[in-house]
C-alpha cells in the first residue's frame, strides 16, 4: 500500500490488491468501523449500459455509520444532503486506488461547529479503513 497525493475533499491510497478484492476488503473494513454500505454504484457497468462507453473499473460505496449519522442529523437536519460517506475503489493504470471522502471538508461548508466532532470521528474511522486496506485479512 502506498500513499497518494492528497485531495482537498478526500484521502486516497494505492494497494496491490486486485480491484474486486479491494472492493470486498473495503466493505469488510467499513463494517469493522461501524459503517454499513447503503448503496454500491458500479460506475463501469452504468457507463456501459447507459452510454455504451468503456470505463475503467470504478465502484462507489455509499457508507453510513448510523451513530454518526444520527448525531449529524440531530445537529443539522439538512445534512442528509451530504451523506453518506463515499468510498471509491477504482483501477487506474494497473493500480487499485481506494479513496474516502474527507468528512471535515464536507461538513465545513455547512458552518455548524457542532458537526466538527462527528466529522473528526468519521475521518478517523475512514482513515483506519484506508490504512488497513492492503493488510492481509485473516
Amino acid at each position: 500500500m502506498s500513499s497518494m497525493p492528497s485531495l482537498k475533499y478526500g484521502r486516497q491510497v494505492a494497494t496491490a490488491l486486485p480491484f474486486e478484492t479491494a472492493v470486498e476488503r473495503a466493505k469488510a473494513l467499513l463494517k469493522d468501523e461501524g459503517f454499513g454500505v447503503l448503496c454500491e454504484i458500479d460506475v463501469t457497468a452504468t457507463m456501459r449500459e447507459k452510454l455504451g462507453e468503456t470505463f475503467h473499473p470504478y465502484r462507489i460505496l455509499g457508507a453510513c455509520n448510523p451513530k454518526l449519522a444520527h448525531r449529524a442529523l440531530s445537529a443539522e437536519p439538512q445534512i442528509g444532503l451530504l451523506l453518506p460517506c463515499n468510498v471509491v475503489v477504482q483501477e487506474v493504470g494497473g493500480k487499485t486506488i481506494v479513496s474516502a471522502v474527507d468528512a471535515q471538508a464536507m461538513m465545513a461548508m455547512v458552518g455548524n461547529e457542532n458537526l466538527a466532532p462527528v466529522a473528526d470521528e468519521a475521518n478517523a474511522a475512514l482513515g483506519r479503513v484506508l490504512s488497513r486496506i492492503g493488510e492481509v485479512s485473516s
